[in-house]
């Protein structure tokens, strides 16, 4: 069923305005104008908090709206499968580049400009879009930060509301030139990536961005291998008086502990393990 439709009938059943909705999902009267008349597609669940807002106000079962969303997005899909999809990305593409380390800068671009939106292209503009959205995602409950952005973007707080919601459901086919203006411009320092591995470093704004700096790794790693548990373990773990009370937790810890040439004995496992208890071995977070 389409989410419009209910929400329309819901406004009607208890009547509500739009701008009562608009007030409850703490967004412009616009924003709900153009989803209820379908010129803006609803919003993936997992990338918005309108659903659970919306939902209290039209006193529908909790999550009832954001699962009618995501049966609808899915549909549109099936539909639109075939259909090739056209990046917005031109502008996406100097802002990224005017971020990159400058040392980089002339390789990255000739090969953004000999594999338009390649596979480089498309890597690189993913992990800087999954980190802003990481810092703006965690930011969307705190008012005081989206109001010190709107008055800085000289935007309303509901304005701004909107703006974030609609960067959160924007991926990289989709990534507008305002999306990079209001979160990537700002919220990106800089990025550098190693070639070879495909490793990234992106460096944040600290003055409006939690944390300094994002590292990126694509590694191959090797399966982990199975070790025979050290004689000593088994003597500690079959001695009552060393093992009586030790955890399963803290047994494998001692398991994954390893040697070269020297073997451990049962007197070294129990002092471990009391080092393992001591607060005063670790840091209080």
């Amino acid at each position: 069923m389409d989410v419009a439709l209910v929400i329309r009938q819901r406004l009607e059943q208890l009547g509500l305005e739009q701008r009562d909705l608009a007030d409850a999902a703490q967004v412009t009267e616009s924003y709900v104008s153009q989803l209820l008349g379908g010129k803006k597609a609803p919003p993936a669940p997992n990338r918005t908090d309108i659903y659970e807002r919306m939902g209290q106000i039209l006193k529908l079962p909790n999550g009832e709206l954001a699962k009618l969303a995501d049966l609808q997005r899915k549909e549109e899909l099936k539909r639109k499968f075939g259909d090739p999809v056209a990046p917005l990305f031109r502008e996406v593409r100097e802002l990224i580049l005017l971020k990159c380390n400058p040392d980089k800068e002339r390789q990255v671009r000739a090969i953004f400009e000999k594999q338009p939106f390649g596979e480089l292209e498309r890597l690189v503009t993913q992990k800087l879009l999954d980190v802003v959205k990481g810092v703006a995602k965690e930011e969307l409950g705190n008012e005081t930060w989206l109001r010190i952005v709107a008055r800085l973007s000289n935007r309303s707080y509901e304005q701004i509301r909107v703006t974030v919601l609609e960067f959160l459901d924007a991926d990289v086919f989709s990534v507008s030139g305002e999306n990079c203006v209001t979160f990537l411009d700002p919220l990106i320092e800089s990025w550098d990536i190693d070639l070879a591995t495909f490793g990234m470093d992106i460096v944040l704004n600290h003055r409006v961005a939690p944390g300094q700096s994002k590292k990126i790794e694509f590694v191959e790693r090797e399966p982990d291998q199975a070790f025979d548990e050290e004689p000593g373990l088994k003597e500690f773990r079959g001695n009552p008086s060393l093992s009586a009370d030790a955890t399963e937790e803290e047994i494998e810890f001692l398991r994954k502990l390893r040697f070269r040439r020297k073997r451990p004995t049962p007197l070294y496992y129990y002092r471990e393990l009391q080092n393992l208890r001591d607060p005063l071995h670790f840091r209080t977070p």
